[in-house]
């Protein structure tokens, strides 16, 4: 499968050499340019190429940059890309580092938000889980120790695809259902960063409380903080 990677940083990074190992044709992009890549992808076997490429590359584009960095995408991102094409987004809203995004203070689903700004479907998936774990922790499939990744989206041939992902990578796929209930892996959350099974993750989920969602971001807010502001 052909897969294009926007963001080259933890996640992006690892899903580039791990979906590379498994036979994938990968290309990455970041915001610097290809020269500032270059070697990590040379070193993966992955291709470094512009943003626009990238996003013309793949059956699936993965988008895994900073929430606030949506906004300074080409407006004209997906112009022409077939609607077939699956995009996921792999982001977090920290305010800390993102600044205050209005939209979503208010009330607005980050992922909802991002494909708003796409203006394509997304399929929100591999935000709830560190880039150590997702390099570390696959394990083939039926392994007593599997832990799960949830994913939600509203097309279900897209979310399917992205299950199917998932489950190649090395990890249990749950389906979390529509891009609205997307808040329920979203940091400060029960299933966020808990490295859970399918019955745990599976609970985690349904735990999750919508009235919290202010609360959730506030307490994964100071634990980026904290980490920002920890001495060398």
């Amino acid at each position: 499968m052909k897969i294009g990677i926007i963001g080259a940083g933890q996640i992006g990074g690892t899903l580039a050499e791990q979906l590379t190992a498994l036979g994938h044709q990968v290309v990455i992009a970041n915001s610097r340019g290809p020269a500032s890549i270059r070697e990590l992808a040379e070193a993966g076997g992955f291709q470094a190429v512009t943003v626009a490429e990238a996003a013309r590359s793949g059956e699936i584009i993965i988008i895994t940059i900073p929430q606030r960095a949506v906004l300074d995408l080409p407006k004209d991102l997906f112009a022409g890309v077939s609607q077939a094409v699956v995009v996921v987004d792999t982001g977090n809203y920290y305010p800390v580092r993102d600044g205050r995004i209005a939209a979503i203070e208010d009330g607005q689903i980050e992922s909802v938000w991002v494909s708003e700004h796409l203006g394509r479907p997304v399929v929100k998936a591999f935000n709830n889980i560190t880039a150590q774990s997702l390099r570390e922790k696959g394990r083939p499939k039926d392994t007593s120790d599997r832990i799960a990744l949830s994913v939600a989206g509203d097309l279900p041939q897209a979310r399917a695809t992205v299950l199917r992902l998932v489950d190649e990578l090395g990890f249990d796929p749950v389906d979390a259902g529509s891009l609205a209930d997307s808040w329920r892996q979203q940091p400060g959350t029960p299933a966020y960063i808990a490295d859970l099974d399918v019955p745990r993750l599976q609970a985690a989920l349904a735990a999750a409380d919508q009235a919290r969602i202010a609360e959730y971001r506030a307490t994964a807010n100071e634990q980026v903080r904290a980490f920002f502001e920890k001495p060398e």
